[in-house]
């Protein structure tokens, strides 16, 4: 069947062994933020402060998944899922983010690792989507090297609990939001805006992530797969100016990642740029080595791309780069960089919709880093949606999703080693910054009532993981 040139393809048959799941995390939907021993978070602190989240919300509650998690799980049979990717809350296991842990926040992971396995879904477990400790954020957080050793700890710990059955850990979602949104730009928990704190923060991530690996080999008896996920930047220049533009954010966003763990350094650009901001004293000898862990699998997030040049210094600075300014950056060491509104249509989050990026991405990596194997563990969009009859037509989800299936589709068709894709999100959540404002789930959540209703996406969804065939998109292709 021919391609569609705007990626609506449908009857692309996907592999028996591809693993089709969908992704949430734990602060978003949890809720009970104070029951059965868990301790605070820096979202928890950074959500109550006024100002920091729209309308003023919190994740106290969110979609009170801890309280409802047999009936969630029967949602997630319904769909068919073959795989879940779920995070768990370091504070609910040690709540301080350090000494013995916390028993009754164990078994809740427990019971829902066994309530997986019983219905036949495969369990994905990410170790930190953000939610750090309080205690430890009170001494320095992710800026001091200590927390990278607290990590490894928890992963023990973790990991001797459940690693009879989780079939692939994931040791970080994001870091570049943990360390650049959270200590450079000041957009995310904890808030602070330091170049030189975004650049340790970096280090440490991945010294963390570095650690627990061989605490997660070491305590697993079930040969788990490990893991990192990387939101990795797919950046396209503007003018004559931006081919330098695109070396120092590809530098900042991704090979600042995945240097120090694909390759075992940094990239030597990104030192030159940020010389000025850090001189880098918290690398210590042996540090590369830790963090060069071999992985079975690096998982990829996909939602938009970024079109940058190089700032004249003189018209105002564009800063569309898909965050919410409050007055920190996160790109430290490139502030003479700017990005350019990109050509839409844009989902709800004002990001632009661009299939091919994916495509694109996952090919570059797979000519980066020959022989590594990689998994979608999200991709989705925010849209308003609106329930009619009890049923929501989500037309615009729904094409998205279809549009970005093939795009990886099409990366396969080209070699790339693809082994999954996990839909972002399972449910409507607690979007950080953005509270309960923008809905990215296939499920709808109403927060009101608790009530969860599949939309048309979680059907369309539902077929193809039966069918293991592309469903075409609502919207015709284009001629």
């Amino acid at each position: 069947m021919p391609s569609s040139p705007d990626y609506r393809d449908s009857g692309l048959e996907f592999p028996a062994d591809f693993l089709f799941g969908a992704a949430t995390a734990s602060y978003q939907i949890e809720g009970a933020v104070r029951e059965d021993g868990r301790g605070p978070s820096i979202w928890d602190t950074f959500s109550h402060t006024p100002g920091k989240v729209w309308n003023g919300d919190t994740g106290d509650v969110a979609d009170d998944h801890y309280n409802r998690l047999d009936s969630d799980l029967d949602l997630m049979q319904q769909l068919g899922l073959e795989a879940y990717r779920f995070s768990i809350a370091w504070p609910r296991i040690q709540p301080t983010g350090s000494g013995a842990a916390n028993l009754r926040g164990l078994d809740f992971y427990s019971r829902l690792v066994d309530g997986l396995v019983a219905r036949g879904i495969r369990p994905i477990a990410t170790l930190y989507h953000w939610d750090l400790p309080q205690a430890l954020e009170d001494v320095g957080g992710w800026t001091n090297r200590d927390t990278s050793y607290r990590f490894a700890e928890y992963a023990a710990i973790t990991g001797e609990a459940l690693g009879d059955r989780v079939e692939t850990w994931t040791t970080l979602n994001e870091p570049w939001c943990s360390a650049y949104l959270g200590y450079g730009s000041g957009v995310h928990a904890p808030g602070i805006m330091s170049g030189r704190a975004a650049l340790a923060a970096v280090h440490h991530l991945n010294l963390a992530h570095g650690l627990a690996i061989p605490e997660l080999r070491r305590a697993a008896t079930n040969d788990p797969g490990m893991s990192v996920t990387l939101n990795l930047h797919v950046i396209r220049g503007d003018d004559s100016t931006s081919e330098e533009a695109i070396r120092r954010i590809d530098a900042l966003a991704n090979r600042a990642f995945t240097g120090p763990m694909l390759r075992g350094a940094y990239p030597a650009d990104l030192l030159e740029d940020t010389a000025t901001v850090t001189d880098w004293s918290f690398v210590r000898a042996g540090d590369l080595e830790a963090i060069h862990q071999p992985i079975d699998v690096l998982g990829v997030n996909y939602y938009s791309t970024v079109t940058v040049k190089m700032w004249d210094g003189k018209s105002p600075r564009a800063n569309a780069d898909g965050h919410q300014n409050v007055g920190g950056s996160p790109w430290p060491g490139s502030q003479n960089v700017e990005f350019v509104q990109q050509p839409g249509p844009y989902t709800d989050m004002g990001w632009n919709i661009a299939p091919d990026g994916l495509e694109e991405l996952l090919v570059s990596l797979s000519e980066q880093f020959p022989g590594q194997p990689l998994m979608v563990t999200e991709n989705g969009a925010a849209f308003p949606d609106e329930v009619v009859d009890g049923r929501v037509y989500d037309v615009e989800r729904t094409d998205y999703l279809v549009r970005h299936f093939a795009a990886a589709h099409r990366a396969m068709q080209r070699g790339v080693d693809l082994r999954g894709y996990q839909v972002w999100s399972l449910f409507d959540n607690f979007e950080w910054g953005y509270g309960y404002s923008k809905r990215f789930g296939i499920i709808r959540v109403d927060y009101e009532t608790q009530e969860r209703t599949l939309k048309d996406s979680a059907r369309w969804y539902s077929e193809l993981i039966g069918t293991r065939t592309l469903p075409p998109s609502p919207v015709p292709p284009a001629d």
